[in-house]
């Protein structure tokens, strides 16, 4: 028999891009290929691509290049890129940087096996030429579920497949194979976005937004649930317009109970919510229902007035901190994370000091600051006011410093509470290697965005079961915990 293909998916970026790594892994898997973890191994390297900013492009095509760097050394024999920065550049990338076999947009990824395979056979598959993906859903949200069955959606792929089409296939699997043993798993629950913030292109090369059917996101849910996975992570571009192309924006709130029922999930978590669309009764919801972590994941971006509108946003300091105070009069343990950018265009002084303000009385578990910079096709690469970039750089030390304090201060007001943590990881200290080591994630922590929690002794944990800790110390943002006598595997009232 000849010897079974091979490829390697390495994935950079976001959850969204992981979820549609495994999409990729299913479908590669579904027609023969077989999986390997390490790209050196791998007769296709698969670099799943991120175009959000610039340090993240640089990441991926210095993740591209250290593929190609395998080449004649071992079995690589050819590196393609997919992903956002694939899909935002298609023939531009192509031709910046040969070193790449083929660059494949999201229109490719229903046909990944035999564009790999053509790359592999030494064939050419020519590069798109990028476009608006925001042209191909009618304007009408209304309109898309029945448009949108023929645009590529990554990570979108039915639950309800053929019999022997999907991996570990049963009636109910997806088109998805899982790529590492995490008792953690993201689950997209929509593509897109129709915000037109002036800094952010993801619109452009995502697409209008569009949400999957709630039989799907079910369906994809108990079938992690089959394989172990204990906490799903419900990503998109935007969460709180979920539901609102199949007529109902109230659909999260009642999808979210129906998905905490899932035999064998313990904790549910929603990223990405947007604060001018936060309603009281998905606060409600997700705040009161057991199984689903009290978190909230607020893409704030700013609180100056004047910086928000020219971000094509909306709010201020005070309208924020009323929401957070709303939020935590229902769950005071709520987690709460959000992402801010200084050095915006026309950003004046008091604006800085109003964004310290906020930071200062927001009492965030978890702080990403980000220093303005022009991306390709937005509004505010076309202003005119820019700050210097000495300037932006001086704002964004400024902050971070700030932040780092605060995120710290923040896990110290939690040293004497009471958690649920799910077990992540084991391992090892000492000079004989006899100290047990366990970490986790409590409900106000994410994965790979926000701290964890690191056990007092790692006797008797085992990864993915939710165990009750008190927390008894802090190392900056991440917490130490000593795990109570007879909670291991606590049961869904412990976790209520």
């Amino acid at each position: 028999m000849p010897e079974r293909r091979t490829v390697a998916l390495v994935t950079l970026g976001c959850a969204r891009n992981e979820v549609d790594s495994e999409e990729l892994a299913g479908r590669l898997e579904a027609d023969g290929w077989h999986l390997v973890e390490d790209a050196e191994n791998a007769d296709v390297a698969v670099v799943n691509t991120c175009g959000f900013v610039e340090a993240a492009k640089k990441d991926s095509v210095d993740a591209l290049l250290e593929a190609n760097d395998l080449k004649g050394h071992g079995r690589t024999q050819a590196v393609v890129a997919v992903g956002c920065m694939a899909e935002r550049y298609g023939k531009e990338l192509a031709e910046a940087l040969p070193e790449a076999d083929g660059v494949l947009g999201f229109d490719d990824y229903a046909d990944i096996s035999d564009r790999l395979q053509t790359i592999l056979n030494g064939g050419i598959h020519a590069a798109h030429t990028p476009r608006d993906r925001r042209k191909l859903l009618p304007i009408s949200p209304a309109e898309r579920q029945g448009a949108g069955a023929d645009v590529a959606l990554p990570g979108h792929a039915p639950v309800d497949l053929p019999e022997g089409l999907a991996p570990e296939s049963g009636p109910r699997a997806p088109l998805r194979r899982r790529l590492d043993g995490s008792p953690v798993a993201s689950v997209k629950l929509a593509s897109g976005c129709d915000r037109r913030c002036s800094f952010c292109a993801i619109p452009s090369f995502r697409g209008s937004f569009i949400s999957r059917r709630p039989s799907d996101v079910l369906g994809e849910t108990r079938w992690l649930a089959e394989q172990g996975v204990k906490e799903v992570m419900l990503v998109s571009e935007n969460n709180t317009s979920y539901g609102k192309d199949l007529g109902d924006i109230r659909l999260l709130e009642t999808l979210l109970p129906e998905l905490a029922d899932v035999d064998g999930i313990e904790r549910v978590r929603v990223s990405y919510l947007q604060p001018a669309e936060m309603r009281p009764g998905l606060i409600d919801v997700l705040t009161s229902t057991p199984k689903i972590a009290p978190y909230f994941d607020l893409s704030f971006q700013h609180s100056a007035p004047g910086v928000l509108r020219a971000m094509r946003r909306f709010g201020s300091t005070d309208q924020f901190l009323q929401l957070l105070d709303t939020i935590r009069s229902k769950a005071p343990q709520a987690g709460v994370r959000s992402n801010f950018i200084v050095g915006f265009p026309g950003e004046t002084a008091d604006d800085l000091a109003e964004l310290e303000r906020f930071l200062t009385g927001a009492r965030l578990d978890a702080i990403g600051v980000f220093g303005y910079s022009d991306e390709d096709g937005t509004e505010a690469a076309t202003y005119e006011n820019k700050l210097d970039e000495d300037v932006v750089a001086e704002r964004l030390a400024r902050v971070s410093r700030l932040a780092e304090e605060l995120v710290s201060q923040r896990a110290e007001e939690r040293v004497g509470e009471t958690l649920q943590v799910l077990v992540e990881s084991l391992g090892s200290a000492g000079s004989d290697g006899e100290e047990e080591l366990a970490y986790g994630r409590a409900a106000h922590q994410a994965p790979e965005t926000d701290g964890q929690v690191l056990f007092t002794s790692g006797e008797g944990l085992t990864v993915g079961r939710m165990v009750e800790a008190k927390v008894v110390g802090t190392e900056g943002v991440d917490l130490v915990a000593e795990p109570l006598p007879g909670s291991f595997g606590c049961t869904e009232e412990a976790a209520r």
